[in-house]
């Protein structure tokens, strides 16, 4: 018998309380045989016991633990307590509600073996680690419940416990979001074969991917694959760089109204066309990959699609133009038309707007640009020349910069009353707003989330211009203020092992909690110090 099967079934044995009484009557023991003389209680205490099983099936067997004086089960388990108090040991089932401390390792095992996302764990047994549960039981033949019960756990717990892998005959959400990707990267042809059940089709879509991105092919989504459908290496099967049509033609003409694309459209998809497509997608809450996948085309077609506008944390060599336009028209000091849109760039913006009649935006769009590019601009007006705040806006090197005055922070309480820029108060604000909903793996908001589509959809709430990135694409987003963890500050984007939170201040991160099963405001704990992998400075 493995510890931790017995340390579970010591666990469920005393949950359910059974008394001296009820296991000399199970033993068949005589009346004298129920007294324990002193021996008996001190060997008793020290913790020897008997186990047997109990199957998932929902028959108990019995389990003898070690009974202290007056035969009272023992009250806890190797000084286990929550807030100073003994803790009540885990039941025969785990199920959602449950807290206990084994739902610890349970939840670690499942991030190890892949089916839940990284994250710390909890004692809290949740949607999301059912979800998880239900995941690897399929995986391992058992019954889906999402309760683990001991051959559950066994299974999870064995040296051979099989990783997360999606293939012919699954069903469930997972094999959904799975279909949806492909189907976006051209590897499913039609909408309605996205139907959450990984059959033939789904399978041959998985071997084209598998064989155009060079990939072992055998129609099975593991760790390669999945971490590849969301990579910005993946290689699509659709409308993409090199080709030419009047598909791609008509495309660059609605990019072209929309202000994404300048020039004729000549129905050859190259660069510039790529580059076009995938700001349109930032701009339009889309998976950025430079594709004219079917959603980006619905989107294209529809009225609701947002015009172009370079606006906070992008960088490009428009936006550097666009910078020393502002730098020629007194808006903004000539060391900052770095290429990098940070605050600074953003309260030149507003600037310019306001004193030419614009909408104040903060947004260089087709208007402003115009305007800009006119050669009739207003200039800034010489006594507000110096009412910007020096505080940076080199670029990728000093990322953020300028903005707003300072402003006292809308920020979750125990984050110390730290006091931070208008622009990070504002994300602080739009994460808090969101405390409390629930997580779900590759949702991007806005009332479920997991990690990457919370940091990003706040973000993107906040007025950051950012595509979206998984947790291990902001490992190395390419723009921001790169910050160790003794630097954090209110707004930083904090990266660990697999996972990425929003920094709250005051030794505080806010997240989409895998673990918690929804958004959390917790403390930047141990946990996250020891996977800390770097930050992010969005805003100075």
């Amino acid at each position: 018998m493995n510890k931790n099967r017995l340390i579970m079934n010591k666990n469920r044995l005393i949950k359910r309380g059974i008394s001296l009484v009820l296991l000399s009557s199970i033993l068949g023991l005589s009346a004298c045989e129920k007294k324990l003389g002193a021996e008996q209680e001190a060997a008793a205490v020290s913790g020897s016991d008997i186990v047997l099983t109990t199957e998932d099936n929902g028959e108990e067997s019995v389990a003898i633990a070690a009974l202290g004086l007056n035969a009272n089960v023992l009250p806890s388990i190797e000084g286990v307590t929550i807030d100073g108090q003994a803790e009540e040991l885990a039941p025969v089932n785990l199920t959602v509600g449950v807290i206990n401390s084994v739902v610890k390792d349970l939840q670690q095992r499942l991030m190890q073996l892949g089916y839940m996302e990284d994250d710390e764990p909890t004692t809290y047994y949740g949607d999301a680690t059912s979800k998880a549960v239900q995941y690897f039981q399929r995986q391992s033949g058992m019954p889906m419940d999402g309760i683990t019960g001991v051959s559950t756990w066994d299974a999870l717990m064995s040296e051979n416990a099989p990783h997360y892998a999606a293939k012919l005959g699954f069903q469930g959400d997972d094999i959904t979001k799975i279909q949806y990707r492909l189907y976006n990267l051209g590897y499913l042809t039609e909408s309605g074969q996205i139907n959450g059940n990984f059959d033939a089709t789904t399978e041959t879509a998985v071997k084209k991917l598998q064989e155009v991105n060079h990939l072992t092919i055998d129609g099975t989504v593991g760790t390669a694959t999945n971490d590849l459908l969301y990579s910005d290496e993946v290689k699509a099967n659709i409308i993409a760089l090199g080709e030419q049509s009047e598909i791609v033609k008509k495309y660059q003409t609605r990019l072209i109204a929309l202000g994404y694309l300048s020039g004729d459209a000549d129905g050859n998809f190259g660069l510039s066309t790529q580059n076009a497509l995938r700001a349109f997608q930032s701009r339009n809450d889309q998976v950025v990959d430079g594709y004219l996948g079917p959603d980006t085309r619905v989107i294209l077609d529809s009225d609701s699609a947002k015009p172009f506008g370079m606006r906070l944390g992008e960088q490009s060599g428009d936006v550097q133009n666009m910078q020393k336009l502002l730098v020629k028209y007194g808006y903004l000091s000539g060391d900052k038309a770095s290429g990098y849109f940070g605050e600074l760039t953003k309260e030149a913006v507003l600037s310019f707007q306001r004193t030419n009649g614009l909408t104040a935006d903060g947004m260089a769009g087709a208007k402003t640009l115009q305007v800009l590019q006119s050669g009739s601009a207003k200039s800034k007006p010489k006594q507000s020349t110096n009412r910007h705040r020096n505080n940076g806006n080199a670029g990728a090197a000093n990322a953020g910069g300028g903005g707003n005055a300072p402003a006292q922070a809308n920020i979750p309480s125990g984050s110390g009353g730290a006091t931070v820029s208008g622009s990070a108060s504002a994300l602080i604000s739009i994460a808090s707003s969101k405390i409390g909903s629930p997580y779900v793996w590759g949702s991007k908001g806005p009332n479920a989330f997991d990690c990457s589509g919370f940091v990003y959809w706040c973000l993107n709430q906040a007025g950051v211009g950012t595509s979206y990135m998984t947790s291990s694409g902001w490992r190395n987003p390419g723009r921001f203020k790169k910050v160790g963890a003794s630097e954090l500050q209110a707004g930083d984007i904090v990266v660990v092992s697999g996972h990425v939170g929003i920094y709250a201040g005051g030794g505080t991160v806010i997240d989409a909690s895998s673990s918690n099963g929804r958004v959390v405001h917790r403390s930047f704990s141990g946990w996250w110090s020891r996977n800390f992998i770097t930050a992010w400075r969005i805003f100075s």
